[in-house]
């Protein structure tokens, strides 16, 4: 293992693990609450065998890594399977009362001039859209009808059908807090430098470009974009792309081909996924965040080479991502750097939802662990969430930019980023360097920390399950059971509260979920309403599941929580 494993001594210190019965989690470290650091444990506090902590990996990280995965309770997770059961066994008791046409909702049914089709869907994607996903498909495509900030408007919709239809009363809800956005630092909006910069440019560039980079849609502000992220993001040179998740989907496929190997974590974006499987390349899936994991793959790939002939693969490419949007985890980079030099390999950073919202000046997740950005072979990231924009960019060695403008499909066929948008971006990046003369961009990205460590405590104390790490603005909350998916985003959506709930496929089917993005947009006092509405929900629909509760250390060094297991 690297001296990055989870199991080796740290300072000449063992990886200190509760004595409580706690399994490892994901990761490797304790499936619970896990520290990352240099110090040693305190010495005063609770009793040894109720703490949930740990400290090791001191070598490679500079700061405090803390995490939460708790564990799911074992009746919760009971009650869910069976709630997911019952939901089945309904499903096809209706489904049978349709073909003989006793149930009055017929609107699912195949119509009968498609019936000699090849449908569209396979058979259980087909049941479960007709009766499961209905049911709560009014929390899901709620359309805006103003600027997604901090707070929204939203249009009122009903529906008579059992969601499979929807009708507007013609009334707007007007003044929702947005809780479900990726606009992490505020620049989504229209008033301000950004929004005056872009509607100034779209008067001499127009709005769009109707031609490829390569063709005649190459203008002098893309170049001006491009040299302004690699000094960014500390790199050689950068290329940037009309899509994020072309920015994956296309590149990938240029970088990795018939021969190579890609090592990609489990829980990665479907566009990395896509892109990986477009490629041609072998693809191996390690556990999510589990160096342990990654490093066995490594190992084989190098002793064994591929697949019956044993030759050495051409290139060995890994896929991570700086926070993982599900998950609200953040990447164990110095392990994964370390991991990459040791065997070798290459490394491709996917900083969509990172860049902006990590590190003192919002350079992601390199700068978060003080790395050096060269020692990350691609970096990508989107200007889609903390800019305000659209549209994706890759940085690194000026080779690698070169190769990319000749060899990616996205670069070579693709229409080129409108100009508004553009200057959007450009608006937004020089104002978080501080290159626009104040310090709004600084602000917003201190903000954002406070905005997020604060959020994040609070809903712990209240008793609620969340996962991720202590510093990402992507906070999931658990739900777990099917029937209150929906529920919790109807009552939410009452208390003129706006927030996304994510269910099964796009989660494990017991791992059902709220996922909150916090914004330095939010002011304190708009948190503290959003708290007190998720307190008072998850008090009606009973979600407050977590058996820990937060307890004071008396000389902890970092501003960490350690957790003591309830006696009940």
């Amino acid at each position: 293992m690297t001296e990055g494993s989870v199991n080796k001594p740290a300072n000449g210190e063992g990886c200190h693990r509760p004595a409580n019965g706690v399994k490892p989690g994901r990761n490797g470290c304790v499936r619970g609450h896990y520290v990352y650091q240099q110090a040693p444990p305190p010495k005063h506090g609770y009793p040894e065998d109720k703490v949930h902590h740990i400290a090791c990996n001191g070598g490679l990280y500079k700061r405090p890594f803390n995490e939460s995965f708790e564990e799911t309770p074992m009746l919760v997770a009971v009650l869910t399977y069976m709630g997911y059961g019952i939901l089945t066994l309904f499903g096809y008791l209706r489904d049978f009362m349709r073909e003989w046409k006793i149930e009055k909702c017929h609107i699912a049914r195949e119509r009968e001039e498609q019936k000699d089709f090849v449908p569209l869907y396979q058979d259980f994607e087909n049941f479960y859209t007709r009766n499961l996903y209905m049911r709560i498909r009014d929390s899901w495509n709620r359309p805006i009808c103003s600027v997604p900030g901090a707070k929204f408007d939203l249009v009122e919709r009903v529906s008579h059908d059992y969601n499979w239809t929807f009708k507007y009363t013609g009334k707007v809800v007007k003044g929702v807090i947005n809780m479900g956005s990726y606009n992490y630092l505020g620049f989504a909006e229209n008033t301000g430098i950004c929004a005056d910069a872009a509607a100034e440019i779209s008067k001499k560039y127009g709005a769009g470009v109707a031609s490829t980079r390569q063709e005649m849609g190459n203008l002098d502000s893309h170049e001006k974009l491009e040299k302004l992220v690699a000094r960014f993001l500390g790199v050689e040179a950068a290329m940037a792309f009309g899509m994020g998740f072309a920015t994956n989907s296309m590149n990938i496929p240029a970088l990795a081909g018939k021969g190579c190997l890609i090592l990609s974590d489990e829980l990665n974006h479907a566009s990395l996924v896509l892109g990986a499987r477009l490629s041609g390349s072998t693809i191996r899936v390690f556990k999510h965040n589990n160096m342990q994991s990654l490093e066995k793959l490594l190992r084989d790939a190098i002793v064994h080479g591929q697949p019956r002939t044993h030759r050495p693969w051409k290139k060995i490419l890994i896929l991570v991502e700086g926070i993982y949007s599900m998950e609200g985890s953040i990447v164990r980079l110095p392990e994964v750097i370390a991991l990459k030099k040791k065997y070798k390999a290459y490394l491709y950073l996917d900083e969509a939802h990172s860049i902006g919202a990590l590190g003192p000046s919002g350079r992601g997740v390199v700068e978060y662990f003080g790395l050096d950005p060269t020692d990350v072979d691609i970096m990508m990231g989107t200007f889609t969430k903390s800019f305000g924009a659209a549209g994706g960019y890759i940085g690194g060695r000026k080779e690698l930019i070169d190769y990319l403008r000749t060899h990616s499909h996205s670069a070579v066929y693709a229409t080129s980023m409108s100009p508004p948008v553009v200057e959007q971006i450009i608006t937004s990046m020089k104002c978080i360097m501080g290159e626009d003369g104040t310090t709004i961009g600084l602000e917003r990205v201190q903000q954002l920390a406070e905005n997020t460590r604060y959020f994040r405590r609070k809903l712990r104390e209240m008793g609620f399950i969340i996962y991720g790490n202590d510093d990402s603005p992507v906070v999931p909350m658990m739900l777990y059971m099917p029937a209150k998916i929906g529920a919790f985003g109807r009552e939410m959506l009452k208390r003129n509260i706006g927030v996304v709930v994510v269910g099964f496929p796009a989660t494990p089917i017991i791992e059902s979920r709220a996922r909150f993005c916090v914004s330095a947009a939010h002011t304190k006092e708009m948190l503290d309403t959003a708290l007190n509405v998720i307190s008072e929900v998850g008090d009606l629909l009973q979600l407050k599941y977590s058996r820990h509760r937060p307890v004071p250390l008396l000389d902890r060094p970092f501003d960490e929580t350690t957790y003591e297991e309830n006696e009940d």
